[in-house]
């Protein structure tokens, strides 16, 4: 992780989330020039991380999807409050907040006009 992720109203993760995730990384693969690689993650299990030199800057969801989406994670202080404030305003919480180990404390969300966005507390700016 860069200290430009850690900095509140950075949008500084993108990750994908569709149906077929072997094709969807060999697409980027081929067209972006990205690397993917499995990262360990702290439960055990690895996430397919977008490298651009030595830094991740994204990744694909093990989860699948019927369509396929990416969504912007965007970093703010307190994750908690800002699902408060976007829920006051009309978004749809559609999971979270909930502890990610090793990574934060994440709540996506649905803005009022039907974007997906991610809001994040990385864990190394948590007391």
């Amino acid at each position: 992780m860069n200290e430009h992720m850690t900095r509140p109203g950075v949008a500084g993760w993108i990750q994908y989330t569709g149906p077929d995730n072997t094709a969807a990384k060999q697409f980027y693969r081929d067209v972006v020039g990205w690397t993917i690689t499995d990262m360990p993650m702290q439960d055990g299990s690895s996430y397919s991380g977008i490298m651009v030199g030595d830094s991740p800057i994204g990744g694909f969801s093990p989860y699948p999807e019927d369509r396929g989406n990416w969504t912007a994670f965007i970093t703010v202080d307190d994750v908690d409050a800002c699902a408060a404030r976007a829920t006051d305003a009309g978004a749809t919480i559609l999971s979270g907040p909930m502890d990610a180990p090793g990574v934060g404390r994440i709540v996506t969300l649905r803005d009022p006009q039907g974007a997906r966005i991610a809001l994040i507390t990385y864990q190394s700016m948590q007391a």
